[in-house]
């Protein structure tokens, strides 16, 4: 993909913005907060060095709250679509799109779409929830989803013909709890399950749908334009050339990103990812992933959405602490400790707190230090 090309379809979705030269990817929704942080990170009259010849900067912040741009160029995104591509077997890519195309995500299957001479059909989430789909012309089609938008397409009849069309659906954005994966095998959706994130242009590692609808749980294996190992701390490093360029202002060549993930990779060369290395909980001497507890609450269908935390406490060292969004319906007690009750008891949570407003970041993950901050 050229350089105009890949700028020109970036600008029709309009969400990006040039300063000095390098394009920004953005949310209309963003906070006056965000965009102050933009505009300090890169001001419209920054001068541009005569070395430098421009870059997409795509946001990103983890889990922290705090607002990154990661430096990608076509080279980048070329890597990753080729790799894509030959994972997949696919020679043209026609995709419906409802995730933002700010998102890595969103602009990602746009890019795959352009490159490869296939159509996108930009959607609403909102319209696909209420059963409203696109027509889709001939050849095959994939589509992305988050597991909450997969768990309530499944939720009607049409919504699970409609899915069983396309030929693969992308699952990614938090983990896929285990009763949502057996629901999906069972309705014998071509799902793949993947990782990536935006410092690797998307999706490095992925199954295929036959191996979904086998038994796989895995994210699958790296794909054709990464490599993937596990350190002597068990984090997930990843090399390849669609890593990113490094956090703008600073520049990298380096190919290797070290996550902040905890991986294994099984005997057939397939990533299970284990949680966040900064995101246990020790709590009475005993280490608690949240990603466990979090992946047991959504199952039991009672949580649009669910954080859990360790929180101070004078007794265990740290208290297991399961926030929800606020201002609907509360959950049913019995369905929660039900659900909570395969369990270890250190991993279940000492309290369930109604979080509003719920807080996201800029790039629509959950704000965890602002969940913190609420529950001091």
């Amino acid at each position: 993909m050229e350089r105009a090309d890949l700028i020109r379809l970036l600008r029709d979705t309009g969400c990006a913005v040039e300063r000095a030269g390098h394009v920004f990817l953005t949310d209309s929704a963003w906070s006056e907060s965000a965009r102050a942080a933009l505009a300090a990170l890169a001001p419209a009259d920054r001068p541009r060095a005569s070395s430098e010849a421009g870059w997409l900067c795509i946001p990103t912040g983890g889990t922290s709250g705090g607002l990154k741009f990661a430096r990608h160029d076509e080279r980048t995104l070329t890597a990753a679509v080729r790799g894509f591509c030959a994972h997949f077997g696919l020679d043209r890519v026609n995709a419906v799109g409802v995730l933002p195309p700010h998102h890595v995500s969103g602009l990602m299957a746009r890019v795959r779409c352009a490159a490869t001479g296939g159509t996108h059909r930009d959607w609403s989430w909102k319209e696909l929830e209420a059963g409203r789909w696109p027509d889709l012309g001939p050849g095959d089609w994939v589509l992305s989803l988050v597991p909450t938008q997969l768990q309530r397409l499944l939720g009607s009849e049409a919504g699970r013909s409609r899915l069983t069309r396309f030929r693969v659906i992308f699952l990614g954005g938090g983990p896929t709890w285990p009763a949502l994966a057996e629901q999906a095998a069972e309705a014998r959706l071509p799902v793949v399950l993947s990782y990536g994130m935006t410092e690797t242009a998307a999706m490095v590692a992925a199954q295929r749908p036959e191996e979904f609808l086998a038994g796989d749980r895995s994210c699958g294996r790296a794909m054709p334009h990464a490599t993937i190992r596990i350190g002597d701390d068990g984090l997930v490093r990843i090399t390849g050339e669609s890593v990113f360029r490094g956090y703008f202002p600073a520049r990298s060549e380096n190919r290797e990103f070290e996550t902040q993930d905890l991986g294994m990779l099984d005997r057939l060369g397939r990533l299970q990812v284990l949680g966040r290395r900064d995101a246990a909980i020790i709590t009475g001497g005993k280490k608690v992933q949240p990603i466990e507890v979090e992946a047991a609450l959504r199952a039991c269908g009672e949580f649009a959405d669910v954080a859990v935390l360790g929180v101070p406490d004078p007794e265990w060292g740290e208290a297991v602490v399961a926030c929800y969004p606020g201002g609907g319906a509360a959950p049913d007690a019995g369905r929660v400790r039900a659900t909570l009750a395969a369990l270890a008891p250190h991993q279940r949570p000492k309290r369930l707190v109604p979080i509003t407003p719920w807080p996201r970041n800029a790039q629509g993950k959950i704000n965890r230090a602002a969940l913190l901050a609420a529950l001091r």
